[in-house]
């Protein structure tokens, strides 16, 4: 690696890199067009400033400019000749200083009024946003703010997993402050610009957490047209639905997952008044952040060497501490418990339970086309 890259790196000059896919810079230099003038005022009279006094007084360039620019902004006298001056300087200087007070007035109230009325500051606050986001890869996008959306940024929060709050309110910024989004971006949900600046390109998926079920509907139409547009691989997009026909019609539109908030309180209240132990260990051990315990489904691919295998030879719950409890054949059946003479088909699906960090080398080892060397 050479030294200009090593620092880069250590300058953080590299992130510039991560270009937001939105482009906030014409926006930035239509509020800016009000300062044209004020600036071209300023360096026209410096120019007929100096100009006269090498003219009149015989000043050097050097000097006429430092003359000119002092009397331009009436900081005093004293710094060069200004005591052998001629009648015509003396005139001049006058009306350079007359002048000089009127443009310094006008340039004033031009930027204060560009300042005070336009959105400059909003959109150079955005534009830095936008690059944080641009930074992002893998991460969730979260549309519509509401409880579920803190509630969920929460649970993102303390697993360290990356999201982006996306809501068409524009006291946005105070929301995120309030509840922690450490990134955000104010735009209508389904449009392209929402998706542009929250980076989706990159996302690992969508989250719809809107009470209408049309807005829920219109986000994964529009999400699964954006996808196509990409032509990468599908989205993980997850919603919510208050009744079951609208969880079914979710499903049908696009949706992978469709949580229904009021069966999932049910089953919840319902499984802890039925095993309320089970309920303990479960927010114990499966919804903490930092859980000895881990559940996870891990999908066989048709190629993996696994399949046609048994169980037992795939040395899980030796290796790795890792258990198989139940296994989604392709058609949808379930055997539950399997045992080590079970047979492992493909494009089926293994729950495991055990470590993080067993569950993790035990995917990486059933994703392989060939038998790992130290099993």
């Amino acid at each position: 690696m050479s030294f200009i890259v090593k620092l880069k790196r250590a300058l953080g000059w590299e992130i510039r890199a991560n270009k937001p896919e939105y482009d906030l810079n014409p926006a930035i230099y239509s509020q800016l067009k009000p300062f044209r003038l004020p600036l071209i005022l300023i360096q026209a009279i410096l120019m007929i400033g100096a100009l006269g006094y090498v003219y009149l007084e015989d000043y050097t360039i050097m000097d006429a400019i430092f003359q000119s620019a002092y009397t331009f902004t009436t900081t005093g006298f004293g710094s060069l000749n200004e005591s052998n001056f001629s009648n015509e300087g003396i005139v001049f200087t006058v009306t350079l200083m007359l002048a000089g007070f009127a443009i310094l007035t006008f340039s004033i109230g031009i930027v204060i009024d560009a300042i005070s009325n336009g959105s400059l500051l909003e959109l150079l606050k955005e534009r830095k946003m936008l690059y944080k986001i641009a930074r992002l890869r893998n991460h969730f996008v979260i549309f519509h703010h509401n409880e579920y959306t803190a509630q969920l940024a929460r649970q993102f929060r303390l697993n360290h997993i990356p999201f982006v709050v996306v809501d068409s309110r524009k006291d946005m910024e105070e929301i995120a402050r309030e509840h922690r989004y450490p990134y955000y971006v104010s735009e209508e949900a389904f449009t392209e610009v929402a998706f542009l600046k929250s980076h989706l390109s990159a996302a690992k998926g969508a989250i719809s957490l809107s009470k209408n079920i049309s807005d829920n509907i219109t986000l994964i139409a529009s999400v699964r047209l954006y996808e196509k547009e990409l032509g990468r691989t599908p989205f993980l997009i997850i919603s919510n639905a208050e009744t079951q026909y609208d969880k079914e019609r979710l499903k049908k539109l696009g949706a992978d997952k469709v949580v229904a908030p009021p069966s999932l309180m049910a089953k919840r209240v319902s499984a802890m008044a039925i095993r309320p132990d089970m309920e303990n260990v479960l927010e114990e051990f499966l919804y903490k952040p930092d859980t000895p315990i881990d559940m996870e489904e891990v999908y066989v691919p048709e190629d993996s060497w696994a399949v046609n295998r048994a169980l037992k030879d795939l040395h899980l719950r030796d290796r790795m501490k890792v258990s198989v409890v139940g296994i989604t054949e392709e058609k949808g059946r379930f055997i539950q418990m399997p045992s080590a003479q079970t047979v492992i088909k493909e494009k089926c699906k293994l729950l495991l339970v055990g470590n993080q960090k067993g569950i993790s080398r035990a995917k990486r080892i059933i994703i392989q086309t060939t038998r790992p060397g130290d099993l």
